[in-house]
């Protein structure tokens, strides 16, 4: 192929297209690059990848860092907190408290810059997941005539970061009222179980089945008026 066929079939083929696009581009990054420059504070959640399979966060709130942008306004302005990430890679890391630096794990879209990280240092609990067997423990109200409570099953499992699991002394229910109930009785009822730390969790929540026998109410005899 001769230059002259390499030239119009390549270069000048759609020529006025290629023109007018080369024309839109530069016109779109000229009106781009000459925006004035905004800026904007976003609060974005710290995301841990590759947290290892036995180690729980047993830090009562996850972190969440605020993140300045600085860029084009017309880009600034259509920003949003998810085109914005902190991502911290844990990979093979040990249980324990660690530190981890958040200037080097934002990531921003292209023609954005970090202007600054708030807070820039982030320190989280790692403990090694537990699980064990606790006690259904049922809350009556009021409970002074209660005779005898039992729930079926009598235990659940929970899963969690070991100080918390080993610290649990029992999973609860919603309070069951057996106000009004004079006589001697069994009332059965269905509850959910769980634990109050928000950091343990029920492996299989599934309503439990309570009985709760009452003591028959004491009547005392009226005295007679004198």
């Amino acid at each position: 192929m001769s230059a002259r066929d390499f030239f119009r079939r390549h270069v000048f083929h759609n020529l006025a297209l290629k023109v007018t696009s080369l024309a839109l581009a530069s016109a779109l990054w000229l009106a781009i690059s000459s925006s004035p420059p905004s800026e904007v504070a976003l609060n974005v959640p710290v995301i841990f990848r590759n947290v290892p399979a036995n180690l729980e966060i047993s830090s009562e709130s996850i972190p969440s860092v605020q993140i300045r942008v600085r860029g084009p306004e017309r880009i600034v302005r259509r920003l949003q907190s998810a085109d914005v990430h902190a991502e911290v890679d844990v990979t093979g890391i040990p249980p324990g408290e660690r530190s981890f630096d958040l200037t080097k794990a934002i990531a921003v879209p292209d023609k954005l810059e970090v202007a600054q990280v708030v807070p820039s240092e982030v320190h989280v609990d790692f403990d090694i997941r537990s699980i064990r067997e606790v006690p259904v423990k049922p809350r009556v109200v009021p409970s002074y005539r209660v005779a005898s409570v039992s729930t079926d099953p009598a235990t659940v499992e929970i899963i969690g970061p070991k100080k918390q699991v080993d610290s649990a002394d029992g999973a609860i229910t919603d309070p069951i009222d057996v106000t009004g109930v004079h006589d001697q009785i069994t009332v059965t009822v269905t509850r959910t179980a769980y634990v109050s730390d928000p950091l343990i969790q029920v492996t299989n929540p599934h309503p439990v089945r309570i009985s709760i026998t009452m003591e028959k109410e004491k009547v005392f005899p009226r005295l007679k008026a004198q």
